[in-house]
């Protein structure tokens, strides 16, 4: 990471994170098991073009990691406000030259309800979720020095991430 990419932490938290900080991609945890636990956990599976099993594999998503050197993690405090920060933020990075920058949100995708199912009518808007992607958001963040753990209900405080992979 160098200097000249310390002010999209900033641009971060103007845009609603709590909290950002660049990480190694080689901490990001991929495995098979994710998107299971999207297949046989959540009812929105196959409901949206950004749910598998639309999305990459896990296998797919770590190679696309492998291709970067520098990520930047942002924590939110609601789901909903992960993934249009990361929308906003891939666009201020790549205006800045980084023109491989590729952004991961959190949970299902809500720009259009219900999903066309077809083709993304708002692809400056969407993008796929972690988890969505195979990525194991618990032990990803946790090696990172984040707080996430299970919320018991919807009321339960909540802490949820998107990851923006930046060359």
């Amino acid at each position: 990471m160098n200097k000249k990419m310390e002010k999209f932490i900033e641009a971060a938290k103007n845009l609603g994170a709590l909290e950002a900080k660049f990480i190694d991609p080689a901490t990001i945890k991929t495995g098979a098991w994710v998107i299971m636990k999207c297949r046989y956990g959540c009812g929105r599976y196959n409901t949206r073009l950004c749910c598998p099993p639309h999305t990459p594999t896990f296998k797919e998503t770590q190679e696309v990691i492998d291709c970067y050197k520098t990520a930047l993690l942002i924590h939110c405090k609601s789901w909903d406000t992960v993934t249009p920060i990361v929308a906003k933020l891939e666009k201020e990075i790549f205006l800045s030259g980084y023109y491989k920058v590729f952004g991961l949100g959190c949970g299902p995708c809500k720009s259009c309800k219900p999903c066309n199912m077809v083709k993304c009518i708002k692809p400056q808007e969407v993008r796929p979720a972690m988890e969505a992607c195979g990525i194991d958001v618990y032990e990803t963040v946790r090696k990172n020095g984040f707080p996430i753990d299970v919320v018991k209900d919807m009321n339960s405080e909540q802490n949820c991430y998107g990851l923006l992979l930046i060359e």
